[in-house]
């Protein structure tokens, strides 16, 4: 096979990898800075330098790719910032479960060992998702990769914190955070799992301190009792209200604590009375603060009970002084009642132990006058989120905004500049030479500096991403040129934990919105709608997607580190049965196109294997078509186009379509809208250019009596609209489009290395006499498509020439005149004529418009067989209408399934009764015939 043959079947692994490594080879992903005009970036969410491609990446990617390419082309300077994050806490556990196998801890090797050991497994390890994403096709500029903890951005971080300190924005603070025990280190929200658990609820009684009875008091968490330093009452709750300022005996500790009035209080939980532990509760520590109240921390960091508790329950576990607590309870007359209860359960993501609030020193960013401006920046509409209504989110977590936690007590991760003085006081600097001749000059003398061991949290280098990898703080041309980005297509999760504050970092060390649009994807979802976890064994790999995976190995990957056999076993069977041959290849291409065209804005994703096949089949459709215009191009005249004299209507009806959908998939393109821009490319390469236009175009392509002119434009408007075509797909098919377009291009006219760098297709609003051409050859679509059904219909042989009589206006009749060479080649047609009146029943029906056809059936069919198969086909189907029927008519089919499956049980009734219909109507005029006969 020579070089510009294309294979008879489309092999997308071989293609794919070798045409990826020409992109990279020859830097094609890079800007070309010396370029005039716009500048396009956007900055990929930095994924965990541990993790791997999952699906949500695997979509997020193809929404930014197309993104990308599609600027690429229409000439902008286009940068795809990538790089990784350095996950503080998951690559520290990676290491530390290194070292656990080893037989020691990181106290062992010491804290700068032990940072050398994390970045040994960084650069061994570390890089296997951007190969990942190399394998979806994503064009980023590699030769600017970025990572959280390189020397740059460090600077930057270390600037940026300084700065926050000397305008009073960070502070260090004791507030209660998450502390995982586990880890010893507070974690973010968004690494915090809240499940519901069964648990207990026990009621325990507090006497009152003058003896004269008790309150009950429930709570899930009787061992934080020893914390407690008020019971809180409504202060409109009539049983309580004269109780407001008296005291009770705090149980087991006998310590003396007020009752308080608080509208926080819900009277009806309980007994009405709520323990008020201020340095174990988030709401609690509100309580607390607005009255007052002493804050008594029970838990050492490993959340065993410290020295503040009673000596009984010292160094014990929270769990086992939880089980003791009880038992004193209990045996002191003290526990009224336990009742089963059901809670929300707060586990570290990491970890899975239960978090603790705890009250600890940490630093934190005063975050309110940091959210003042990034509000402004979205009301003004100098930030636009896609969908809109994501903007009501953001307003309500930036109105209600907290101080940020960004100190974390582990190892690796950017370490804060503060450095602790003899006397305790902090010396932040972005230089430890400086800082040490700024104590000297501080205490006259030089002093031993304690540098504190706490380092940032991930989310707060992050927030810089946008401008910290174009070079800030210097003013870089980088920097000058794409900043602000263009887009930020994320999830919705994290509005608050990135979003929110890159927005505010970047309008605070910039003057400038770090982007102009953010684009808020879904979630993936399974094709049933249950969101993808191991545990339900429905996670889809895209890497298996792409390249396949046989079913032992599927079986294996699901099942993997499963703890709980019951579980791996429902898995592994659930596995089988859906995959029994494992999961074929569907190549990159296939996967982009499925995630583009699902992408309805807004809303979560529904992934369904079978439209994944489906867009695998449209690659093939592809292929083929491509082969078809090359064999019938290579090697002959294809050019200059002879002129307009010599185009068939068919030519001048596909550049008519072909204008359209430039239009059509430009403007979703703009719009984000990737669903549409999918659907409209696959109507015009599938469903006109392939089923149509091609078949339309053979008549004069192997017509003996075709003047060459002819010919010769029937090539040229093939490989043109082909060409384009391919120019307009590329954005989600990088790979087929690149491979079809360096064959076709050439004998277009067209020279270029790559599709990536050819200019998208221009625009151009159809002309008056265009669009009538349009919608001729549609109506003479249908026409065809109506001959077609009744072929169908009656099971007669799609190459069997037929006779046909039409009755309708004069409208309808000019254009069978004007199209006749066409209808007679797609719909078989060996003649026609037209009629006054109907015919007899010996004749099939078919209606388009005000026109109505008639197929003479003498000698087509065998009436009596047909009439045995029509029966036999209504037979099946009326059983099978009657299972869906049953389904609907079942009230509790109609309450207990989800809405979208009741719909798909609707649609498909409405669909076979349709079928059902035109089933008895075939079947009457046959038996009349018969009958006829």
């Amino acid at each position: 096979m020579s070089e510009s043959e294309l294979s008879k079947t489309y092999h997308p692994s071989g293609v794919e990898k070798r045409l990826y490594q020409y992109w990279e080879g020859r830097g094609f992903f890079a800007p070309v800075m010396e370029k005039g005009g716009s500048s396009y970036c956007i900055m990929i969410p930095p994924p965990n330098v541990t993790g791997s491609l999952h699906m949500g990446h695997a979509f997020q990617d193809t929404i930014m790719d197309a993104l990308i390419r599609y600027h690429r082309m229409r000439g902008d300077r286009t940068l795809w910032q990538t790089g990784t994050d350095h996950a503080g806490i998951a690559t520290q556990m990676v290491v530390e479960r290194q070292l656990e196998a080893e037989g020691k801890s990181r106290h062992d090797l010491g804290r700068e060992a032990f940072e050398r050991r994390v970045w040994q497994w960084k650069e061994s390890s570390g890089g296997t998702i951007v190969q990942q994403l190399r394998r979806m096709g994503a064009s980023c500029d590699w030769d600017r990769e970025r990572f959280t903890m390189d020397r740059e951005l460090s600077h930057a971080v270390t600037e940026v914190f300084v700065r926050l300190y000397d305008e009073g924005l960070i502070y260090r603070g004791k507030r209660l955070v998450n502390w995982d025990p586990v880890l010893r280190t507070a974690v973010s929200d968004l690494e915090v799992l809240s499940e519901k658990e069964e648990g207990q609820l026990w009621h325990v009684r507090y006497p009152l301190a003058d003896g004269s009875g008790y309150l009950v008091v429930a709570t899930t968490r009787p061992e934080t009792l020893l914390g407690d330093t008020a019971v809180a009452v409504h202060p409109e709750d009539d049983r309580h209200i004269s109780l407001i300022g008296a005291k009770v005996i705090l149980p087991l500790t006998g310590r003396e604590i007020p009752v308080i009035g608080d509208a926080y209080v819900d009277p009806e939980f309980g007994s009405g009375c709520v323990k008020i532990t201020p340095a174990h509760d988030f709401n609690d520590y509100a309580v607390g603060e607005r009255h007052g109240l002493p804050v008594i921390n029970i838990f050492s960091p490993d959340a065993s009970i410290n020295e503040n508790a009673p000596e009984v329950y010292r160094g014990l576990d929270r769990f086992a002084a939880r089980k003791k607590v009880i038992e004193d309870l209990e045996a002191l007359g003290l526990l009224d009642k336990v009742e089963p209860h059901e809670l929300m359960v707060p586990r570290g993501d990491r970890t899975r132990a239960i978090i603790e609030p705890l009250l600890t020193d940490q630093w934190f960013v005063k975050a309110g006058p940091l959210a003042e401006k990034a509000m402004q920046a979205v009301t003004e509409g100098r930030i636009r989120f896609v969908p809109a209504h994501w903007e009501k989110t953001y307003f309500e977590w930036m109105r209600n905004i907290q101080d940020w936690c960004i100190s974390r007590q582990i190892w690796w991760g950017h370490r804060i500049p503060a450095w602790y003085g003899p006397d305790g006081r902090i010396f932040v600097c972005n230089c430890e030479e400086t800082v040490y001749e700024l104590a000297a000059e501080h205490y006259g003398a030089p002093v031993a500096l304690e540098r504190d061991s706490d380092v940032l949290d991930t989310w707060f280098s992050s927030a810089l991403w946008p401008f910290s990898t174009l070079g800030w703080p210097d003013a870089t041309l980088e920097l000058e040129t794409f900043y602000p980005t263009n887009v930020l297509v994320t999830g919705f999760d994290i509005i608050f934990f990135w979003v929110a504050r890159m927005i505010m970092m970047g309008i605070e060390f910039t003057g400038e919105v770090p982007f102009r649009d953010v684009y808020i994807t879904g979630l993936i979802r399974d094709a049933e709608g249950n969101k993808m976890s191991k545990s339900k064994g429905n996670i889809l790999d895209p890497l298996d997607l792409i390249d396949g995976i046989e079913l032992e190995a599927l079986v294996a990957k699901r099942t993997r580190d499963m703890m709980q056999p019951h579980l791996a076993q429902r898995i592994e069977k659930a596995t089988r049965k859906e995959f029994p041959q494992g999961i074929p290849a569907y190549g990159a291409d296939a996967l982009r196109f499925t995630m583009a065209s699902l992408a309805t804005q807004g809303r979560d994703i529904k992934f369904d294997l079978g439209r994944i096949e489906g867009y695998r089949n449209f690659c093939n459709k592809l292929w083929n078509a491509s082969r078809f215009v090359l064999m019938n191009t290579q090697g002959e005249t294809n050019g200059p186009h002879p002129g307009e004299e010599f185009m068939s209507v068919a030519d001048r009806w596909i550049l008519a379509k072909l204008k359209r959908v430039k239009v059509d998939v430009t403007r979703a393109l703009d719009e984000y809208r990737f669903n549409d821009y999918a659907h409209h490319i696959y109507q015009f390469l599938w469903g006109v250019f392939c089923d149509w236009y091609l078949e339309m175009v053979k008549p004069v392509l192997y017509g003996e009596d075709v003047a060459v002119g002819s010919k010769v434009a029937a090539r040229a408007t093939m490989l043109g609209v082909l060409e384009e075509s391919l120019r307009l797909l590329h954005p989600l098919m990088p790979f087929i489009t690149e491979e079809l377009w360096l064959r076709v291009a050439p004998l277009a006219g067209r020279s270029g290395e790559s599709i990536m760098l050819a200019a998208w297709p221009v625009e151009d609003p159809l002309a008056a006499h265009e669009e009538l051409v349009e919608k001729e050859m549609d109506w003479v679509i249908s026409l065809v498509t109506t001959v077609r059904t009744l072929r169908a219909e009656l099971d007669l042989p799609p190459g069997k020439p037929l006779r046909m009589m039409v009755m309708g206006g004069d409208e309808a009749v000019g254009r069978l005149e004007r199209q006749g060479r066409i209808i007679s080649v797609l719909a078989r047609i060996e003649s026609w004529s037209r009629v006054g009146e109907a015919p007899g029943d010996d004749h099939a029906v078919g209606v388009l418009e005000d026109l109505r056809l008639f197929i003479p059936l003498s000698g087509l069919l065998d009436v009596e067989a047909e009439v045995l198969r029509l029966r036999k086909g209504l037979e099946k189907l009326e059983k099978e209408l009657g299972t869906v029927e049953k389904k609907l008519t079942n009230p509790s089919f109609i309450e207990r399934a989800k809405p979208e499956v009741v719909e798909k049980e609707r649609a498909k009734e409405a669909e076979l009764k349709e079928k059902q219909f035109g089933l008895k109507e075939a079947l009457r005029r046959l038996e009349k015939m018969g009958k006829a006969s």
